[in-house]
């Protein structure tokens, strides 16, 4: 029985050493957006160069968090090398649904605060559509990152080859049948994730001002 035990625990620890670099690695691009967003829409700084620039530099590296999605295929490939069910079911599929969901999550936020600064200016009726032209864009670059392996930073490192390849190789049946499809899942995954943690959030400030009326009633509501 201890050497089962013993055995169990050096499999665990094996499936962790295959996946956790690769695994911190994209969740660290996945939140460099997300810190972006912060900055650049929940702040009052100015529109100087600096925040144009980090705009830019918010937008490409924004396909990183959906891009987590498509990792499963790693999910795929082992479940295939590894045999026990029990691995598979306790530790491999829980530890891709917390960095996909960590992904999806990091990436909803970061929406979540740009439609804030755009309600903020004034520009609240283009929510919905910058919603959409961010989706297509994403679904644009995971499908770069993903089948023809290109970086965020290839902006800057190789941008003639982004634009050539990156256009030409996109126009494809194939590539824009799974752009497509990516577009849709990212709408729906978007609107649903979007919507829970809005109702996380008020209900964390409605608890707030819950607490906070026990201690002064004059506290006026949260909205």
């Amino acid at each position: 029985m201890k050497a089962e035990i013993t055995q169990l625990i050096v499999k665990v620890v094996q499936v962790l050493q295959m996946n956790v670099g690769w695994m911190t690695w994209n969740l660290f691009l996945a939140f460099i957006p997300l810190a972006l967003s912060v900055w650049l829409f929940r702040t009052r700084c100015g529109r100087s160069w600096v925040w144009w620039l980090g705009f830019v530099v918010f937008y490409a590296f924004l396909p990183n968090a959906p891009y987590l999605l498509t990792d499963i295929i790693h999910l795929i490939d082992d479940i295939r090398t590894i045999q026990s069910v029990w691995i598979i079911t306790l530790v491999l599929i829980p530890l891709y649904v917390v960095v996909i969901f960590a992904g999806l999550e990091a990436y909803v936020i970061s929406l979540i605060n740009l439609s804030y600064y755009l309600h903020r200016i004034g520009k609240s009726k283009w929510i919905l559509w910058v919603e959409l032209m961010t989706h297509a864009l994403c679904a644009v670059g995971v499908y770069w990152g993903r089948f023809l392996r290109f970086n965020s930073w290839d902006f800057v490192t190789q941008p003639d080859a982004l634009l050539t390849r990156g256009v030409e190789e996109t126009l494809g049946k194939q590539p824009l049948v799974i752009i497509t499809i990516t577009f849709g899942i990212l709408v729906t995954l978007h609107w649903i994730m979007k919507r829970v943690t809005l109702g996380f959030v008020k209900q964390g400030q409605n608890s707030i001002t819950h607490n906070l009326k026990h201690i002064n009633p004059n506290t006026p509501n949260v909205r």
